[in-house]
């Protein structure tokens, strides 16, 4: 079967150029601003995981020039894009950062990207490199690249994801393309080129999930966008409709695209605004806090103690139970990827924060019994109702003789439709900053983001992010 035919890449080119800070609406300022302080918060968390450590010597060791900081190591710097792929790894090292929403309800809610982290990484690193970027200016690339890389996930058909991409690392890398671009100030033929050689670049399979090579999708994605616009703006060429036709991007990746889905366009409504965007309560996958939600209400309106329970089965559709594949995590990694261990979590502990996903933790005694005693099934009559919502079903079995049962709320907390308050989103910020950044510190950053739009220098963000980590 042919390719439709389709001009999205020059859709693509024309919003990135023309696209001006006068155009974003006031909530997608609102929200923007939230998702800067959610990823800030996220990015400084993961600097303390080892994989994050790794690349951090590897780029001190390869050194260059010193283009950005790598933040968890004090004032060394390296070249922008192995400095994009530190932060960007960091970002996702805890599966903490944000989450593209839709309302197709034929959509696989995997297929949708991390929106923030590549974008922002760009801006980050960019700002730094280039001197003199404005905090407006900062804003500004950060949502370009957000919508860019939204509007993609969204109109690519669920297939991608079925055949093992990560959206996030491959969709990402547009996202992070278009930010460094629109700093760069590409424009035209330039700024097509960049689409393209972001389209090469693009990586990531579902394989890896559960390991260090999961977050360094999202890492790989901001390295790869920042250097496809320093190529391009060196003059590297590459197909200018590189996601249009027969070998472009949408067919190649995901035999295709909603065709009726463009013509949305770019920017005509901000997907950081409508639909929207889901800022994570709990270190794990999206697809996960529903679940875990309802074991926690669950375990608290029964005061279930880990000894009374006998068995748990968890129900729910292919969307939850294909991504979510570990039935028995041996690391906090695997357990950011199996419901068994999340749930196990919630009766155990009664909170899942990053300091539960622990290896130790994990694979102590009593979560490995816990996870033991639970059970993942498919429910067909959940597969029927679509993937709109994220959709399961608890039932726990008590030693007692009892069986509790507990739906998922379909409005999930961090949602568009149950956001995360001011306040929880401030206490989720400063638990990620906690032991890296001291209170003051903490605030500074934060009233840094509150009054980006009079900025004069957004390069000022990273250092008030940098610190020294015991890696």
């Amino acid at each position: 079967m042919s390719a439709p035919q389709s001009a999205i890449t020059a859709e693509a080119v024309r919003f990135i150029e023309t696209v001006s800070y006068v155009d974003l609406p006031a909530e997608a300022l609102r929200v923007g601003a939230r998702c800067m302080v959610d990823t800030l918060g996220v990015m400084i968390a993961g600097c303390s995981e080892h994989s994050v450590g790794i690349l951090v010597a590897d780029a001190l060791e390869q050194g260059g020039r010193g283009d950005a900081l790598l933040l968890s190591a004090g004032a060394a710097k390296a070249p922008a894009a192995l400095a994009a792929r530190v932060l960007g790894t960091a970002g996702h090292a805890h599966d903490w950062d944000d989450t593209q929403v839709s309302h197709d309800a034929a959509h696989v809610y995997g297929l949708l990207t991390h929106p923030s982290v590549p974008p922002l990484t760009a801006a980050l690193v960019m700002s730094q490199r280039l001197g003199g970027v404005t905090g407006k200016q900062f804003m500004l690339a950060f949502q370009t690249g957000f919508e860019v890389e939204s509007k993609i996930s969204e109109w690519m058909t669920p297939r991608h994801y079925r055949r093992g991409h990560h959206s996030s690392g491959t969709v990402g890398t547009f996202g992070a393309c278009a930010a460094a671009a629109k700093l760069l100030g590409l424009t035209g033929e330039r700024l097509a080129h960049a689409m393209g050689i972001a389209a090469s670049l693009a990586a990531g399979i579902r394989a890896n999930f559960g390991t260090m090579t999961k977050p360094l999708h999202v890492g790989r994605a901001a390295e790869n966008g920042v250097t496809a616009a320093l190529l391009a703006a060196r003059g590297f060429d590459a197909d200018p409709t590189v996601l249009d036709g027969q070998w472009g991007f949408f067919s190649v990746m995901g035999e295709g695209f909603d065709p009726a889905k463009p013509q949305q366009g770019f920017g005509r409504t901000f997907t950081i605004v409508d639909p929207g965007v889901s800022i994570k309560p709990f270190p794990s996958g999206i697809l996960t806090h529903q679940s875990m939600d309802a074991m926690l209400k669950l375990t608290l309106d029964h005061d279930l103690r880990p000894e009374q329970v006998k068995a748990i089965r968890f129900y729910a559709g292919k969307n939850i139970l294909e991504p979510i594949r570990y039935p028995l995590a041996a690391n906090h990694l695997q357990a950011k990827f199996s419901m068994p261990a999340l749930l196990s979590m919630m009766v155990l502990k009664r909170r899942a924060s990053h300091h539960e996903f622990l290896d130790s933790f994990v694979a102590s005694p009593a979560m490995q019994d816990m996870q033991k005693r639970t059970q993942c099934l498919g429910d067909p009559a959940i597969d029927a109702l679509g993937y709109d919502l994220i959709r399961s079903r608890i039932e726990v079995d008590t030693t007692d003789g009892r069986t509790l049962v507990q739906w998922a709320d379909e409005r999930y907390r961090g949602g568009p439709l149950n956001p995360l308050s001011d306040a929880d989103l401030e206490a989720k910020f400063r638990m990620c900053a906690e032991g890296a950044l001291a209170a003051n510190e903490q605030d500074r950053l934060l009233a840094g983001v509150a009054s980006l739009a009079s900025m004069e220098d957004a390069a000022g963000l990273a250092q008030m992010m940098t610190f020294e980590a015991a890696h």
